[in-house]
């Protein structure tokens, strides 16, 4: 059990960054290289908001399983 919450918070921990990274700083980022004004992904805004959920539940998942993972060890 420990190993596999090991390897989840690795990988939940590098996923975070990853999507860290992907967010715009100043009309840059995915949301302007998938999107722009005119998208067929519904806009920049649509796409930025997903990433900010998907940023969100990610670090929320590695914040339980980095704390589920202190108590057992």
């Amino acid at each position: 059990m420990t190993i596999f919450l090991l390897v989840l918070d690795v990988i939940l921990g590098i996923g975070t960054l990853v999507l860290i990274f992907m967010h715009s700083g100043k009309d840059a980022g995915l949301a302007t290289t998938f999107g722009g004004t005119g998208s067929t992904f519904g806009g920049s805004g649509v796409v930025q908001k997903n990433l900010d959920r998907l940023t969100v539940a990610c670090g929320v998942a590695f914040f339980i399983v980095s704390i589920a993972l202190a108590y057992i060890v």
